[in-house]
């Protein structure tokens, strides 16, 4: 990809995942607002409800009260008509008892009097009981016993002046008392002589004659009638209290202006009040809330949901207590919401959250795509960089092969057995060189596909590092190469691919004697740390950067020498090095500093078995 083509689409890209996000913003802008008019509505609507209800509790109240008033006066004037009843019963009694008394003395005047017209008008009268009249009245009862005083003349044998009694005989002066009126029948029986001829007889006298009955009767009758009257009269100057006399009396209490507005309101029913409209509008935020004068800045009750009990214009709410009231000072209540626009960003939490993530995934797609297209483009290079570097590789075997072949075909060289032989060996070295490049390539193809099959054996590491310097003598002693060996590990076997390993010491020893600018200087130490062998292999050579010490693993990479092609290779060496100590359960790391060197420390299991 051309470098105008990549910065053309980065910029589009750029661009796009911008106007992805500023459509973002303005949705959550316009959603942050939604849901701010929507919660303002909410407390407005609840705000008119809670209004209304304090309005109708208010009216509530005063006919609760006023009905308990006239409910009270109704008991108390029910209570005293009963006393007034009681007092008029008593009296009517006590009138009544005055009567009897007045009756009986009556009564008594009357049979006292009849009595004395009996007594004046026949002989020896005597009051005989019902049962003695029942017995003298019937044929064989009993015999009265008489006494009789008499003068008789004996010349004529006449009778002169005589009298009659019964014995024995006492004359009262008063046959009826008052108190024995109760014990008396209702009829009295007298027992009589004739004055004429002496012979008995009975009177009956009633006890109470009718004239003295009926007049009594009406007495009786008028005075439970004038008590009637009296008890009818009692509470008949009170009205009955009807709905009609409430709802006016109640009418003008709320109108009454000398009746303040705190005594308007119970202020705890309006806390509760508003906490369960709230609730009812879906809204779980606790406010502030007070309760103030209309006409004058004067707070009369206020409830604060924090310590600072701020009210803050954006997030406050006003509406009059008593709307309708034009005679009095209405009252304010006022709401306010410390946190309305956290509670609202978490109401927006779903689509924030959504808005993020959108954002995120879009920019982990941007951020890997330019990534990719880099490490694409780096890619690209780097094999572009390994085909030259391979045709450079190959080119000089090829060339080589090319004019060893050519000189064998001079009948003056065929002659020659010694340049005949010389000419092989080399075509043999060069054909072994290109063999091992080959070898090299696709060793790495294999490793990536999982095919390289390893040989994996108990290996001596020590011995092994000697075995590789001593296949690598000729090319270190061509540069002349300072060796510093100290392998000072006890234990030094692992279990791996021995010839793999051995590619990797030589890989390594090999960068290190041709990324030196002089004279190699190259130490090689092994050594035990618990259960591992740590090998490694340090150089005073030309070092790398940070950044180049970070990719030096990665395929086909080299570490630049500008335009020179002094140190040949394919840049697949250490990605095959890093492979092949990963297969053996082993690490590798690296430690560089430009101009200053380079170490290579390798960590393996040592091998138990």
């Amino acid at each position: 990809m051309k470098k105008r083509s990549f910065w053309f689409i980065t910029v589009l890209m750029t661009v796009a995942l911008l106007g992805v996000f500023v459509m973002q913003l303005y949705y959550i802008k316009e959603a942050y607002n939604l849901k701010s008019q929507l919660f303002d509505e909410q407390v407005n609507q609840t705000l008119a409800t809670v209004v209304k209800k304090v309005e109708r509790l208010n009216v509530a109240n005063h006919i609760n009260r006023k009905d308990a008033e006239n409910k009270l006066r109704r008991l108390q004037d029910a209570r005293q008509r009963a006393l007034d009843i009681k007092d008029l019963r008593q009296q009517y009694v006590q009138e009544s008892e005055l009567r009897l008394a007045e009756r009986e003395n009556q009564i008594e005047n009357y049979l006292n009097q009849q009595d004395s017209i009996i007594r004046m008008s026949y002989r020896a009268p005597k009051v005989i009981s019902e049962k003695e009249f029942i017995s003298l009245n019937t044929p064989n009862g009993d015999k009265v016993d008489l006494q009789m005083d008499a003068f008789i003349d004996i010349r004529s044998l006449v009778i002169k002046g005589y009298s009659m009694r019964t014995k024995p005989f006492a004359a009262p002066p008063k046959t009826f008392e008052f108190k024995s009126f109760q014990s008396l029948p209702d009829s009295l029986r007298y027992l009589v002589f004739d004055p004429r001829n002496g012979s008995p007889g009975f009177v009956s006298l009633a006890k109470i004659p009718d004239d003295l009955e009926k007049k009594f009767k009406r007495e009786d009758e008028i005075a439970k009638k004038k008590l009637e009257v009296k008890i009818a009269a009692l509470g008949k100057d009170t009205l009955p209290y009807t709905r009609m006399n409430l709802v006016e009396d109640v009418s003008k209490e709320l109108e009454d202006a000398k009746i303040p507005i705190y005594k308007r309101i119970n202020f705890r029913a309006l806390g509760d009040i508003l906490m369960s409209e709230l609730s009812t509008h879906n809204i779980s935020l606790k406010p502030s809330y007070k309760v103030s004068l209309a006409k004058k800045d004067s707070v009369l009750f206020m409830v604060a949901s924090n310590t600072k009990g701020e009210f803050l214009p954006e997030n406050t709410y006003k509406t009059p207590l008593f709307g309708n009231d034009l005679f009095r000072d209405p009252g304010t209540l006022i709401v306010t919401f410390p946190n309305k626009n956290s509670a609202i960003l978490t109401n927006l939490g779903f689509t924030l959250a959504s808005s993020v993530g959108l954002l995120l995934v879009l920019v982990f797609i941007f951020s890997y795509t330019l990534y990719a297209i880099l490490k694409q483009k780096k890619i690209s290079e780097m094999k572009t960089d390994f085909i030259n570097n391979m045709t450079h590789e190959f080119k000089t075997p090829v060339a080589t092969i090319m004019i060893a072949s050519e000189a064998l075909k001079d009948p003056e060289v065929t002659e020659d057995k010694t340049r005949l032989k010389r000419l092989a060996n080399i075509i043999y070295d060069e054909n072994v060189r290109l063999g091992s490049h080959i070898e090299r390539v696709l060793s790495i193809a294999r490793l990536e596909k999982g095919e390289l099959k390893m040989d994996n054996t108990a290996v001596d590491m020590n011995d092994l590092i000697v075995i590789v310097l001593d296949s690598m003598g000729l090319q270190l002693q061509k540069r002349s190469a300072v060796l510093n060996i100290n392998t000072d590990a006890e234990k030094s076997t692992v279990y791996g691919d021995e010839l793999h390993l051995s590619n990797v010491l030589y890989n390594l020893i090999d960068n290190a004697n041709k990324y030196s600018a002089e004279v190699p200087e190259i130490t090689i130490s092994t050594r035990n740390t618990h259960k591992n062998l740590i090998i490694e292999i340090a150089d005073k050579g030309i070092g790398m950067t940070k950044d180049q010490s970070k990719r030096i693993f990665d395929q086909f990479y080299r570490v630049p020498t500008g335009n020179l092609h002094d140190v040949k290779g394919f840049g697949l060496g250490l990605n095959y090095v890093q492979d092949i100590i990963k297969q053996a359960n082993g690490s590798i790391k690296v430690s560089s500093e430009k101009d200053k060197g380079t170490t290579f420390e390798i960590s393996l299991p040592l091998y138990e078995g």
